[in-house]
Order: structure tokens, then sequence, then C-alpha cells
């Protein structure tokens, strides 16, 4: 059965690497696509590599129903669009940057199908990452890690996890052998 890894970790975590790096490291010979997020964020923003839309043009491919699944968070709204359902209806593996909040809409929308993989970084060194971007005050990353740890709880044995506290290829290194291992594919691909 085709799988859709559901990659979540909180902001800061490193999701945007770990994906264009394995992205970069397989190359199109792994069984496994990626997807784009629709995000209502300028693609000249950096992160991800993303759909950008306007607000008005999300609002019109929700309205037509061409999203699977969509939430809003950071002050963008965010969605995986129902092109996945047919790449896992033809047997085709998927992973896409998720949303850590919205894990049990996931799970309603892809069922069996799902498999949530969660990016894990330590507090003290997602503090150092938030304090290095510069974006957020003390008190705004203190609420974050505050979020992160009550989400931390709640998913304990529900996901799959990769540490991403060191080396960023090591972290890597750790995704692409538990997506292969998942997928049947050679481990050097």
């Amino acid at each position: 059965m085709a799988t859709l890894f559901y990659l979540i970790g909180p902001s800061g975590s490193g999701k945007d690497a770990l994906l264009q790096g394995l992205r970069q490291r397989l190359g199109g010979r792994a069984p496994l696509l990626f997807a784009h997020r629709y995000i209502t964020r300028d693609w000249h923003a950096g992160g991800e590599n993303h759909i950008a839309l306007s607000a008005e043009e999300f609002a019109q491919r929700l309205e037509r129903g061409l999203f699977k699944l969509h939430w809003q968070a950071n002050g963008c709204r965010y969605a995986l669009g129902i092109e996945l359902d047919a790449w896992l209806d033809s047997g085709q593996s998927v992973i896409a940057n998720g949303s850590r909040a919205h894990l049990e809409q996931a799970r309603r929308c892809f069922g069996e199908r799902l498999m949530p993989v969660e990016v894990r970084v330590d507090p003290q060194r997602l503090r150092q990452r938030l304090r290095a971007r510069g974006r957020e005050d003390e008190a705004a990353i203190s609420a974050r890690l505050a979020r992160n740890a009550r989400l931390e709880r709640e998913r304990r044995g529900q996901t799959l996890r990769i540490d991403n506290n060191g080396d960023l290829d090591a972290a890597l290194t750790r995704l692409q052998r538990l997506l292969l291992a998942h997928l049947g594919a050679p481990a050097d691909v």
C-alpha cells in the first residue's frame, strides 16, 4: 500500500532542510514523490519549496474542492492538494510537510495510508535556533517551546521520530533509511 509520510515538527526543527536534502539525495531514483504545499506566503520569503497563492487564489481553490487538507498557522494558510489521492491511489508513496496541530485531521483524510514522521529537537537547541532566526521575542519563543512540549506529550507513541539535534547530514541519513526501509527500497538509492 502506498504511504503518505507526513513530516511534522516544530518551527526550527529543520523539516524544510531535511526535505530539501532528501530531494537532492534521492534525485528521483527512489519510489517516493515530494508534495508541495500551497501557502499564502510569497515564494521569496524563504523556507520550503512551495506553491505561493494569494489569499483570493487560496479561497478560490478551497471553494472548488482542490485541497485535501488545509489549515491556518503563523499568519498564513496552508494546504495539501487533492493530487495526493491520485498519487496514492496509483501506488506512489509521497512525503509532505505537514502540521502537528492538524495530525488528527490528516488521519481522518488519509487513514491507514498516513505515516506521521516527527522531527524532534531538544528544547534548548530549539530555543537557540529560534533565537538565531530573529523572528520572535523571548516570550514568543517560550510560548512555542511550551506548545511543542505539550504536542510531543500528546503524540508520544503515535509517530516515528527522527532526532535532528546535531549534524543535519546525520539526521538526513536517518530519515532516508527510515523511509526507504518502509518502502522496501535499497538504502543506497
